[in-house]
């Protein structure tokens, strides 16, 4: 019996030396100082003196309470007993023990040896003959067979495929452009006729058009010789000469001018010839001359002189606006250097007929476009096809017009279609029969000492006489290189601030292995975006940058595939780790993806432009690639999304966004927090803005601080009014009802255990579950301690151990968790120094004094948490004490801050 309670004492004594020793090694007095040597003999003194003490207590232990005490330890003592013995039981188990102790190592050879697996799969099965070497020996053929000629094949099929047709396609482009242009000239049309007038300008009855057309384009000499001949005429009528108007127009007119010039060319020698004696010109052998005389004699013997001099007058009008219009077709004539309207009728047509003529134009051109025009299309070809579709189109009059302002706008608007042109020589290239050999049982395929050739290595592949092997010196440098990686990512592992776990590089290991696994199936859409985003959200920035950064140089120095995909690939995934774990939401993190797609498809983009591939005839293809890697981005990032939860859950992960989940107060968990134990629920909103507020100014991680703090005193529900800030100012039960010491100190460790309970049955992280126990550690509960002495003095027969009054701990392991514990100690004193401090003087205010107080009594108990080495391994130093003590007071004054005095109202009567 002395023996078991001697063994469980040194285990405990061993532990807490491990804790001093810990705490030596960080000072860097246990190995680097010179006084190594003499704390080495304290704790050894110390190790002597607490083992004498034991055995000079064992001889006092006679009471009720120490032998129920002494049947616990036994019981336990006994259980570990034989646990241990089961243990050792079974090699199976202590080889797992084993792989246990070593799993970091394992974690490491499993990493090296899966990925360079995965990566180097191509070395697994390599021929051991080549194309090109030596034959060992004679090879025959063991059986007959027909086998294919798989160069003469593929040289058929690519012979096929060069002659097979090529596919045009319209170019949008070009139709656009020369629409735009027939547009532009028709357009000019428009302008010039606007500026001649409406034609007719008369009533075709009265004036046929051809008379029309002779009156407003005859030159000023005819024009002038027809209104004498009309004057004439009128004259001899009135004299009763009975000479007709036409003969005597005919006979007697003369005109002191030269010849009238073709209708259509403006007259550009009259100002430049020099001046010549006028002679008198007959105009009595033109028609149009004698035929408009004619009618617009008959229009004054049908209405009336007035009438004719009204027509008079507007011919005359006409006749100006007409050489206008001459004059801008020559000058656009000669702006455009082209005489497109040079010959033709545009000024002759009628309005009704132009506007046939270019709907008739626009008809035929969209025809012949759709149609398309090839390149080196011969141009009487051409010139045939346009005057085909003219004929149905627009008037005859205007044939010749239309065809000139076609051949002039159209030009060869196919171009070769690269994918279709692709797919038919392939479709062409799979109907040409292989090419099959016949090779006959012994006969020889290649003699010893010849050179393989091509046919000689498909021949022993068809008989399976290849000898492959694993190229085991390409797998080693390999192997090694991807070491070296590893060893690169454990020493960035090792200098940040996240501690990975076992389960943490495993999940590393297999986001890594998705990325090459997709590549070796053949797909360049592979999983970056996903591996960016997931190792970004769970692990920071700098592991998901590290682990993106070696894998992008491995693969690109092992596989053969494309530096544009993998480029775009890096990228996105760089993009994703970098700002994955500052979002806060799942919809931002939706945002990242599309942000992830586009970037992956801009410098797939980028890269191609830069090579000189996306100027080609196949640039549209570059643009579907382009457009396929962003959507393989943004794919990869829902599917990341998708997964998030689940591994959260698996691997046990907190990210910042299921944090802010967690600490949602609509939880059940803090619901219930909040309705049965309301006393306890303000109590930890206030330890989590005090711990909170510290972590802040630690660089801790401020969102685990928040939600663990949350959770720290959930253990309280199991029993709320035996934790005094849920009596609402009622009686005390430990005072009324338990009166024992030693129950009360169960009652409240329990909260802790209980704790522990519903947070796994709620299944909270296993780094929240970490702040119930260890916000308590193993500190003493002093209230009942005291009281336990205090009984003790009275009845000598009761003895009081310390353990049966501290906590199971553990202290904390972390910064966070240490924090929170002296958030929870501090939080008590400082609603007890609220409600104690009063003003000591006139000149001192209590806002003064209680700062004062505050900031001595939190570092009198920080203090004590300190020397009672309860936050040896949390990583905090004795320095931050103080600097966590202020920030206490800090944001204790911003919650208790002075209000102004309000006046006191008359009590109305």
């Amino acid at each position: 019996m002395k023996m078991q309670q001697f063994l469980q004492f040194f285990t405990q004594q061993l532990t807490h030396w491990r804790r001093q020793c810990k705490a030596l090694r960080r000072k860097g007095k246990l190995i680097r100082s010179p006084k190594g040597k003499s704390h080495r003999s304290e704790l050894l003194r110390t190790m002597f003196k607490n083992v004498l003490l034991f055995l000079s207590k064992t001889n006092e232990k006679s009471s009720g309470i120490a032998r129920r005490r002494h049947c616990r330890k036994q019981e336990r003592a006994l259980k570990s007993k034989a646990k241990l013995v089961k243990t050792k039981s079974s090699i199976y188990v202590v080889g797992l023990d084993w792989a246990h102790k070593q799993r970091y190592s394992v974690i490491l050879a499993i990493a090296i040896v899966s990925l360079t697996g995965v990566i180097g799969y191509k070395l697994y099965n390599q021929t051991q003959l080549q194309v090109g070497h030596l034959a060992p020996q004679t090879i025959t053929a063991p059986y007959t067979a027909s086998i294919e000629d798989q160069k003469k094949t593929e040289a058929e099929r690519q012979a096929v495929s060069n002659s097979s047709l090529q596919m045009l396609m319209v170019d949008a482009a070009t139709n656009e452009q020369i629409n735009k242009n027939l547009q532009q000239l028709l357009d000019d049309g428009n302008k010039i006729r606007a500026v001649a007038g409406a034609f007719p300008f008369f009533d075709p009855v009265v004036l046929s058009i051809s008379t029309q057309r002779y009156l407003r384009s005859c030159v000023d000499s005819e024009w002038q010789a027809l209104l004498v001949a009309i004057e004439n005429t009128k004259n001899q009528q009135k004299k009763g000469t009975g000479q007709t108007a036409a003969s005597s127009g005919s006979s007697s007119i003369a005109a002191p001018n030269q010849q009238r010039q073709p209708r259509t060319t403006p007259q550009k020698s009259d100002s430049q010839s020099l001046p010549v004696k006028p002679q008198p010109v007959d105009f009595s052998q033109n028609s149009d001359f004698i035929q408009a005389v004619a009618e617009l004699e008959s229009y004054r013997v049908t209405t009336s002189e007035k009438n004719l001099s009204l027509l008079i007058a507007q011919i005359s009008q006409v006749r100006p606006r007409y050489t206008q219009a001459t004059a801008k077709l020559l000058q656009l004539e000669t702006v455009s250097s082209k005489a497109i309207y040079e010959e033709s009728l545009l000024l002759d047509l009628l309005d009704e007929e132009w506007e046939k003529t270019k709907m008739g134009i626009h008809q035929s051109s969209e025809r012949i476009l759709t149609q398309g025009i090839p390149q080196g299309l011969p141009k009487n070809i051409l010139e045939d096809a346009v005057s085909l579709q003219l004929q149905t189109f627009v008037p005859e009059s205007s044939e010749t017009l239309a065809k000139n302002l076609l051949l002039t706008v159209l030009k060869p608007n196919l171009q070769k279609d690269e994918e279709q042109t692709r797919q038919n020589a392939q479709k062409a290239a799979a109907g040409v029969p292989r090419v099959m050999v016949k090779v006959r049982y012994g006969e020889v395929i290649v003699k010893k000492g010849e050179q393989i050739s091509a046919w000689n290595f498909e021949v022993l592949e068809y008989y399976h006489l290849i000898r492959r092997q694993v190229k085991w010196q390409e797998l080693v440098k390999l192997g090694s290189f991807i070491a070296i990686a590893i060893g690169i990512f454990v020493w960035v592992e090792r200098h940040i601030n996240y501690e990975l776990r076992q389960r943490d590089r495993l999940l590393v290991l297999l986001l890594t292995l998705s990325v090459p696994a997709v590549i070796t199936m053949g797909l360049p859409y592979t999983t970056w975006s996903a591996l960016g985003l997931l190792l970004g959200s769970f692990y920071g920035p700098t592991l998901g940058l590290t682990v993106v950064g070696l894998l992008s140089l491995i693969l690109a120095i092992s596989l053969e595939m494309s530096k544009a995909a993998l480029l775009a690939g890096a990228g996105g995934a760089i993009l994703g780790s970098y700002i994955a774990q500052r979002l806060r939401s799942r919809e931002e993190l939706a945002l990242l993806g599309i942000a992830i797609a586009l970037t992956q498809g801009s410098i797939y983009l980028v890269v191609k432009i830069l090579i000189g591939q996306a100027f080609g005839q196949g640039w549209y293809i570059v643009l579907r690639e382009a457009a396929l890697f962003a959507l393989s981005g943004l794919g990869w990032s829902v599917v990341a999304l998708g997964l998030s939860p689940y591994l959260e859950k698996v691997f046990d992960l907190v990210t910042p966004i299921r944090l802010a989940e967690l600490a949602n107060p609509n939880r059940p968990l803090l619901k219930r927090l909040a309705t049965e134990t309301p006393g306890t629920f303000q109590h930890t909103l206030f330890v989590a803005t005090l711990a909170e507020a510290a972590a802040k100014q630690l660089g801790c991680n401020v969102e685990l601080v928040r939600a663990g703090t949350l959770y720290h005193d959930i253990g309280k529900m199991h029993d709320p009014l035996g934790f005094i800030e849920n009596q609402m100012g009622g009686l005390n039960k430990h005072d009324t009802e338990i009166k024992d010491p030693w129950k009360s100190a169960e009652i409240i460790k329990r909260h802790v255990t209980e704790g522990v309970v519903m947070a796994r049955k709620h299944l909270l992280p296993t780094a929240i579950q970490a702040f119930i126990p260890e916000h308590q550690g193993t500190m003493l509960i002093a209230y009942f301690h005291h009281q336990a002495l205090q009984m003790a003095q009275a009845d000598p027969s009761l003895i009081v151990d310390d353990a049966d009054f501290r906590y199971d701990g553990p202290i904390p392991q972390s910064r966070e968790t240490g924090i929170v514990m002296l958030a929870d100690s501090c939080e008590a004193a400082l609603r007890s120094l609220e409600a104690s401090a009063k003003p000591l003087g006139e000149k001192r205010s209590l806002k003064d004094v209680s700062t004062e107080q505050a900031l001595t009594m939190l570092n009198n108990i920080l203090r004590a948490k300190w020397q009672d080495n309860q936050l040896v391994d949390s990583g905090l130093t004795r320095e931050q004490m103080s600097q966590i003590a202020q920030i206490f007071v800090d944001v204790w004054q911003q919650f208790h801050h002075k209000r102004i005095a309000y006046p006191k109202l008359k009590q109305i009567s």
